[in-house]
């Protein structure tokens, strides 16, 4: 049922927690676990130049062989056809390289596409 999928409690990661840390101390004001209007549920969605962005950060989960997973591909081309909010990834492996360095990291997310 529709009801139940959207009423799910997320339950964030320590990667996601980290990366909207980050990306607040670089004032993008994240708002977390977003509810699309078609039911999907983004980790963040910011707003850059006045566009909405969907930030989904990606666990091991999400992947095979780092190729993402049909579930992540397909979630990602509904919110950005359906929906209309174009999303970009952040990778586990990427973020988990940047350490502890808070430089590197803020870089890292101002780089995305």
């Amino acid at each position: 049922r529709y009801e139940t999928f959207i009423s799910l409690v997320p339950s964030p990661s320590a990667l996601q927690g980290d990366v909207i840390s980050e990306l607040s101390s670089i004032g993008l004001q994240p708002e977390e676990e977003v509810l699309t209007d078609r039911g999907y549920r983004l980790d963040a969605l910011v707003e850059v130049n006045g566009n909405k962005i969907g930030i989904e950060v990606d666990g091991p989960f999400h992947f095979l062989a780092r190729e993402l997973t049909g579930s992540t591909i397909l979630k990602r081309r509904q919110i950005t056809k359906l929906d209309e909010i174009p999303v970009v990834s952040v990778p586990y492996w990427e973020w988990d390289v940047l350490g502890q360095d808070h430089t590197k990291k803020q870089n890292y997310l101002r780089s995305l596409p």
